[in-house]
């Protein structure tokens, strides 16, 4: 399964949260320590949003291992945004290793990424397709469950236009996870679903650790909130210190990392204190 990583807060350079952390996801891509297989050498991608220059995020996707891309180390070094999304891919389900299968995803302004497999993908892939709107269908471009399952959740985001893009995003999720899980229970025999997600409008993101399977905790995800990076404009670490980073693996030995609860969202935003919700498969 692959490994990610996302931050929200004032700008900082994309090697920041890449590269230059003791236990970065470029070192999660060869030395993964909360998964059997330490390698996530499927390709990887990268998002970001220059707000002041367009409101969608610019997305830079590769199907060479992320330890061995110099794009972009080159790129890392000079970009810098207040939203980032970064992930690292071991390929599942027999899913191809080409381009449109690097995650993120994009939609409009929106940014998703996934960790994990969704139950029986290939019995229930035609019922989950069938099940979206022409609009959601239509931005599937690649053969991956997490591409699908994003199509859901677009799916959900264009049936709700709530005037708190927070709770929109929270809730879209949330129906999206239970629309899924019903159909692998209804079509895939319950086998086991793994939905680490994370999505973004570039100023709010919304994260999801959830599994089907009780017996077993979930893939590993954490959060950290404070000071963990300076910005590229110093004097806004002294105005506000307040930043937000989700990784599938702490990306430093700090100790205030929190593990995100299993079967919980976590909304986070600018200016606002994290906030964990149950997720609710009732929902679907």
């Amino acid at each position: 399964m692959c490994r990610f990583t996302l931050y929200l807060g004032h700008p900082i350079r994309l090697s920041a949260l890449l590269i230059e952390p003791s236990h970065s996801l470029i070192l999660q891509s060869t030395s993964s320590k909360e998964r059997d297989e330490p390698l996530n050498g499927d390709g990887f991608g990268v998002g970001w949003y220059a707000p002041e220059l367009h409101p969608e995020p610019a997305v830079f996707r590769s199907i060479t291992p992320a330890w061995n891309n110099r794009n972009l180390q080159s790129l890392a070094r000079v970009v810098a945004s207040p939203c980032i999304f970064a992930h690292v891919r071991a390929a599942t389900q027999a899913s191809g290793v080409n381009e449109a299968n690097c995650h993120p995803f994009r939609y409009n302004q929106f940014l998703f990424m996934h960790n994990g497999d969704i139950g029986g993908f290939r019995k229930v892939r035609r019922k989950l397709l069938e099940s979206v709107s022409d609009e959601a269908f239509g931005n599937v471009y690649g053969s991956t469950d997490s591409e699908h399952f994003f199509a859901v959740v677009i799916d959900e985001l264009l049936q709700r236009e709530e005037s708190d893009p927070e709770h929109r995003m929270a809730r879209a999720l949330n129906r999206a996870i239970a629309r899924v899980q019903a159909l692998v229970d209804a079509h895939a025999g319950g086998e086991p679903t793994y939905l680490n997600v994370a999505l973004t409008d570039g100023h709010t993101a919304v994260v999801a650790r959830y599994s089907s399977e009780r017996r077993e905790k979930p893939e590993s995800l954490y959060y950290y909130g404070g000071k963990i990076y300076v910005p590229v404009d110093h004097a806004a670490h002294v105005r506000d210190p307040a930043t937000f980073v989700v990784a599938s693996e702490r990306l430093t030995e700090d100790a205030s990392w929190q593990e995100i609860p299993p079967s919980h969202i976590l909304s986070i935003s600018r200016g606002n204190k994290p906030h964990l919700t149950p997720i609710d498969l009732a929902l679907a």
